[in-house]
């Protein structure tokens, strides 16, 4: 179109004296040139204004209701204690889409993007007047679109769509949408819907997806000059890509940041210096960190977008980093499990269920630590835990270390001697093998199962078999976290508690009333004070951490469990096939991992429980005589002569000792006899029980609270007698 202009203009005089022949005409040259194209602009969205008012009732029938459903589709996500991510999943269609609250974002990123996208966001209802007649104008008078119409609100109803379509009704269609978005949710669920949907190149959809894409950090977190970055890349994402096209990305964010300095949203230093920031080169790969118990929580709970799990970011990444060192350097194709306990709690801090989740030689997708296996000698402190306990033994009792067969079982210690007259301090912190089968003898190994039963653990045994004197070395299965629920009871004074990982489910209680407890708190107090004394790895200071180690038969697993005050850390090391692998040892290869493991919780430990009431610190010659030296069966066969028939005793329940039967249940009462001639006889206040004469030992079980009279009559009619509580 082409409009001409008057050389000069009419005199005013001659306008008027001249009457015209018809009626005046309007012409153009009656305003100016800008004045034109601002007329053009306006009347062009009146009509845009118009035709949506007079059709949007019809379109909005046709559109139907709002397409919600398609926001939903959000990337599984599991957040540690903290809330802080440990892992995501893709949707279903391939893309990271991470749920994120307006509140989550950095206050930067949200001003930025207003002030270049849609600045009177929170005045307008959808749509921009004002933006349309400044876009019209510009495009009238430029020739070219140089300012967009479109609000956060019209593109968040792109985003639903799936679809920008660039025609009229494709227009109109988006602005139905954005009304129906103001008449049906708030500015904040809005903004919300955009910065989860947004894209950002590639499968990257929504503004945290993007910012742990390319900055490895959350969105609250960003800088100025990545916060513009973000709020450029939508525009074009796959054209501006940082990873792709560098320059592309540099250009759009300072464009963002000088918007952002006219707006007033920053002072021009600070711009200048965003501008000097580094564009990233590469998307950074997403979190996988407890890939084990991320996948089998999302796979038990599927209909979860958002997991809450117990455990510390900081501590898992450091652990599982650790393991996959540390196993590098034992040899190929051995992997690692590791479980950080706050015992306290029974919360899991980290989870590593191997020495590396992709990798295929190490078969690293094997969660080891749900994996059943020989637990060696790890459960050797129970074993005396219930010797403590039963009162016939203290850490100060001496026990022989020598050659000694029980029926077609005979026993070796690891190192293949024998130590002849050890403590059992010292056959505890030195993992003899042959005192340990000796006191389990004394106890029972289905005394000792039915503990860690009652205690919530169940171990694996064959069939039909029956436990065997062989548990004290392993001959029996179970679980890492069997073996950390164990030794957290252990710390906590013999109160068991279960293992939780869940953040948003109810937390176990420790134990339900008139559940027995693993051990009584003396005993575990024995135990611990023991346990701290073992012989730490090499180049490592003992002391702080009371643990464990064991080793399987054949060289197939190696175990490291030990506690703090506060902590409870349990390592496994061997092949997820169970191969052998000849010098693989808890000491030499699980325990170094332990002790690095404690010192990345904390450089400081937790001071251990203090002694309760009832512990004897006393050495050896200061014991009671039954407690001076271990009974073992068979003493009284070869008894014999003068000096070898000591007095009859009873060595359990000690005189005047107090004994809990809230916490024994309905289990009877082991009453224990040492010296003496057989055969025994023994009265309960003063009524002979019926018992084999010809053992140490018998059952009674009490038939309600208060003091009671033990007596024990030995063949030559010698007599001890102890008095008891029941309460």
């Amino acid at each position: 179109m082409h409009f001409s202009f008057p050389t000069k203009r009419r005199s005013a005089e001659a306008t008027l004296s001249t009457p015209p022949s018809r009626a005046p005409r309007w012409r153009w040259p009656l305003f100016p040139r800008p004045l034109r194209f601002a007329a053009l602009s306006i009347a062009a969205v009146a009509l845009v204004v118009a035709a949506a008012g007079l059709t949007l009732e019809i379109t909005k029938r046709e559109i139907g209701a709002l397409p919600l459903d398609a926001a939903e589709a959000a990337s599984v996500t599991v957040l540690d204690r903290e809330n802080r991510l440990l892992r995501a999943f893709t949707t279903k269609d391939g893309r990271w889409r991470l749920p994120l609250d307006v509140s989550e974002v950095d206050p930067r990123y949200l001003a930025m993007l207003m002030a270049y996208e849609d600045k009177r966001y929170y005045e307008h209802s959808g749509i921009d007047i004002l933006a349309f007649m400044r876009a019209g104008y510009l495009l009238a008078r430029h020739g070219q679109i140089l300012s967009g119409g479109s609000t956060l609100t019209m593109q968040v109803a792109r985003l639903l769509e799936g679809k920008h379509e660039r025609t009229g009704a494709g227009k109109l269609r988006q602005i139905a949408r954005a009304l129906q978005l103001e008449e049906q949710l708030s500015k904040q669920e809005i903004l919300r819907l955009y910065l989860r949907l947004a894209p950002f190149g590639g499968n990257i959809e929504g503004v945290r997806a993007a910012s742990l894409a390319y900055f490895g950090k959350e969105p609250r977190h960003l800088s100025a000059g990545e916060a513009a970055l973000l709020v450029a890349l939508p525009q074009s994402p796959e054209r501006r890509r940082p990873d792709r096209n560098s320059e592309a990305a540099r250009h759009a964010r300072d464009r963002v940041l000088d918007r952002a300095v006219e707006e007033g949203v920053l002072p021009k230093s600070e711009a200048d210096r965003a501008k000097n920031e580094r564009i990233p080169k590469q998307r950074l790969e997403v979190l996988k960190l407890a890939p084990h118990l991320s996948e089998s929580e999302v796979a038990a709970h599927p209909a979860k977008l958002i997991h809450h799990l117990t455990l510390d970011r900081d501590i898992q990444a450091a652990v599982e980093k650790l393991a996959a060192e540390q196993t590098k350097l034992l040899g190929p194709k051995l992997s690692a499990a590791v479980l950080v306990v706050d015992h306290a709690t029974g919360e899991v801090l980290a989870h590593v269920g191997s020495a590396g989740y992709l990798d295929s030689d190490r078969l690293g997708a094997i969660d080891m630590t749900d994996a059943i296996r020989s637990p060696g000698s790890t459960l050797k402190p129970f074993i005396y835990g219930l010797a403590f306990e039963q009162g016939i033994a203290h850490p100060e009792t001496l026990i022989e270390d020598r050659p000694t067969r029980f029926g077609t079982y005979t026993p070796e210690n690891f190192d293949e001697d024998f130590h002849g007259t050890v403590t059992i301090r010292e056959a505890l912190g030195n993992s003899l093998n042959v005192p340990a089968v000796k006191v389990l003898a004394a106890v029972g190994p289905g005394r000792l199962l039915g503990r860690f039963r009652r205690s919530g653990i169940t171990p694996a045994l064959p069939a039909n078999a029956q436990p065997s004197l062989a548990v004290a070395l392993g001959g029996l299965g179970m679980t890492l976290k069997d073996l950390a629920a164990l030794y957290a009871g252990l710390a906590r004074g013999g109160e068991p508690i279960a293992l939780s990982w869940l953040r948003d489910e109810p937390k176990p209680a420790t134990h339900p009333k008139k559940r027995r407890k693993l051990l009584s708190p003396v005993a575990s107090w024995y135990v611990t004070d023991i346990l701290k004394g073992a012989p730490p790895p090499p180049n490592v200071k003992g002391g702080a951490i009371a643990y464990k180690t064991g080793t399987s038969y054949g060289y197939r697993d190696a175990w490291a469990v030990g506690y703090d005050g506060r902590h409870v850390v349990a390592v496994w090391v061997g092949r997820p096939d169970g191969a052998s692998t000849p010098g693989l040892m808890g000491r030499l290869s699980a325990a170094p991992i332990l002790f690095d493991t404690f010192t990345r919780i904390s450089e400081r430990r937790t001071a251990f429980r203090s002694a309760p009431s009832g512990v004897m610190k006393a050495s050896g010659s200061e014991l009671p005589q039954p407690l001076k030296r271990f009974r073992e069966s068979g003493d009284d066969a070869i008894a014999t002569g003068p000096f070898l028939d000591p007095p009859v005793l009873i060595s359990f329940p000690p005189d005047r000792s107090e004994l809990d039967m809230e916490e024994r249940e309905a289990e009877p009462l082991i009453l224990k006899a040492e010296g003496g001639v057989l055969p025994l006889t023994w009265l309960i206040d003063g009524n002979p029980v019926t018992s084999d004469p010809f053992r140490r030992e018998i059952t009674w079980q009490p038939e309600g609270r208060g003091f009671s009279k033990l007596t024990v009559i030995d063949a030559k009619g010698r007599v001890d007698r102890v008095t008891v509580r029941l309460r």
